[in-house]
């Protein structure tokens, strides 16, 4: 029997040749990985608004942070536009997931709140028909959101949760807090959900501020203790200039090392006009 050949070592022109082909195949990975990430970056970009609405002794300021690592970007929002009936609607939400599925999902909620808005001005209609408008479509998503009505004539907020995180509020004279308010489950979880509305009087100058959970959890950073961070700021904020107060509040994302989008929406009060 003739004795059995060893594999024959390979050559360094063969290490060189397959080195070469998985530096290639790494290489188109990575831009492909870029080109998911830069795109869900340009839908996100175009679907938030350009501006934001304002009337005397109400201004507004937002901001917005991509997420830190690869693709876990897509799905956080803010919003803001006039009603037929004078007043300004504000939203804010995170979309379940990232990358460009949930950027397209976070621009179709968007699209669905301005849509149900123009047919009903209250904050828990507005969400009960958008989230059954959106179960309606078949998408395997879901998001969080806050909606907030805001009425100058009777300078009151009204707003509903869904599945959101709670906002943060602080009036110039030092009182402050977190809007710990009755909320409903997240758009596109169950059809005829309720989402109780909360009425909140602005008697007194301040700031109200809607924010994600990208701004306040971390990794091992909880998020009462995110809020609670935040509160401070917006208590000592709370006669600031909205852009500088939105920044500020977008800063204590760099103490929690979130890896997740983070998204601000300040709405800076004076106290109720005379009549």
């Amino acid at each position: 029997m003739a004795p059995r050949r060893s594999p024959r070592p390979a050559s360094a022109d063969d290490l060189l040749t397959t080195l070469g082909r998985l530096t290639e195949q790494a290489r188109l990975g990575a831009e492909f990985q870029q080109a998911r990430v830069e795109l869900a970056e340009a839908l996100q970009r175009e679907m938030l608004p350009a501006s934001l609405p304002e009337v005397p002794g109400l201004r507004t300021a937002a901001r917005y942070a991509p997420a830190r690592h690869g693709l876990e970007i897509g799905g956080d929002w803010y919003d803001g536009f006039g009603l037929t009936d004078g007043s300004l609607a504000f939203s804010i939400g995170d979309v379940q997931g990232h990358d460009v599925e949930a950027a397209a999902f976070m621009g179709q909620i968007r699209m669905a709140l301005r849509a149900v808005a123009a047919a009903a001005t209250d904050p828990g209609d507005v969400l009960g028909r958008a989230n059954d408008l959106l179960l309606s479509v078949g998408r395997d998503l879901f998001a969080t959101c806050t909606f907030l009505r805001f009425d100058p004539h009777t300078w009151r907020l009204e707003g509903a949760r869904a599945g959101h995180i709670p906002a943060v509020w602080a009036t110039v004279d030092g009182a402050y807090g977190i809007a710990e308010d009755e909320g409903g489950l997240p758009l596109g979880v169950l059809s005829g959900g309720d989402y109780p509305v909360t009425t909140r009087p602005l008697a007194r100058a301040g700031a109200y501020v809607l924010l994600t959970d990208g701004v306040v959890e971390g990794p091992s950073f909880p998020i009462e203790t995110g809020l609670g961070q935040v509160a401070r700021v917006v208590r000592d904020g709370a006669a600031a200039d909205p852009e500088e107060l939105a920044a500020e509040v977008l800063r204590v994302a760099d103490s929690t090392g979130h890896a997740d989008d983070a998204a601000v929406l300040v709405l800076r009060h004076d106290a109720p006009p005379a009549r």
